[in-house]
């Protein structure tokens, strides 16, 4: 019952599965990780030839796309920047943030190093507080196994309540598993359940405050609690990006405890 068997069992699975009646024909999936974690390798594996590159608007950043077949299934596939966290305290973590938050992909792959998980998971943490349709690919687990380092992919899965493949995918192994955890999120076949991170009393009661009022503003568009979180940072390229989003129907105008964002 070690790594490897865990890594080709059947139980990287997270959240619920039912039948759905599959309507789309073709999905946007974004790829995310930090730096080093093979991120570019399974990009390469999976979209192969068919892709191509350019720089995101008005930035200097890489812009990668390229694009897959799946089942009868069109998937296009995004390239992030290699980032450590999405706080945007750079041009690389805004770019990544904005496009799961504002670029609402179908799902979203965050790929982890299996060697130095704990730092990875971070990140992963960070794109399930913006997003419940993720898959988690632990890459470079013939690299653990060298290391001795052993992952149990049923706990983690259960843990993170999404589903979690693990790869290496320089040797192309574990790429089929993660082909069919996207298809399935993507699908609606797999229902995530993730985790939810929990702050300090003063922070939630803010949150509880708050979110209301940003919920009837964005609906179901975006995710209300995160952008709640990001309004109590006063971030304001998240509060400059809704009040585009919301501008000729409704002014942005969320209170927290007496202060006015906008």
């Amino acid at each position: 019952m070690g790594l490897i068997y865990r890594f080709w069992g059947n139980s990287a699975a997270g959240g619920s599965v039912k039948k759905v009646i599959q309507q789309k024909t073709s999905y946007t999936i974004a790829l995310a990780g930090n730096p080093n974690t093979g991120k570019s390798t399974i990009f390469n594996a999976l979209t192969g030839l068919n892709q191509h590159t350019g720089n995101w608007p008005g930035k200097t950043v890489l812009r990668a796309e390229g694009s897959y077949n799946y089942e009868g299934i069109a998937f296009n596939l995004v390239d992030l920047p290699g980032t450590y966290s999405l706080l945007a305290n750079s041009v690389e973590e805004q770019v990544a943030r904005d496009y799961l938050c504002f670029g609402k992909p179908d799902t979203t792959v965050v790929v982890a190093d299996a060697t130095c998980l704990e730092r990875n998971l971070n990140l992963v943490l960070q794109v399930l507080e913006i997003t419940s349709k993720a898959v988690v690919c632990v890459n470079l687990v013939d690299e653990a196994k060298r290391k001795k380092i052993e992952i149990d992919a049923e706990f983690l899965a259960a843990e993170l309540g999404v589903p979690v493949v693990f790869t290496a995918a320089r040797e192309g192994r574990g790429l089929e598993q993660l082909l069919s955890a996207i298809t399935a999120v993507s699908t609606g076949s797999i229902i995530n359940t993730p985790y939810a991170v929990k702050y300090e009393k003063e922070i939630e009661d803010a949150v509880t405050k708050i979110e209301p009022q940003i919920r009837k503003l964005v609906g179901k568009e975006y995710n209300s609690r995160w952008l709640a979180l990001r309004f109590l940072d006063k971030d304001q390229v998240v509060i400059d990006a809704v009040q585009k989003w919301v501008t000729g129907r409704v002014p942005l105008n969320i209170k927290t405890g007496g202060a006015v964002l906008a």
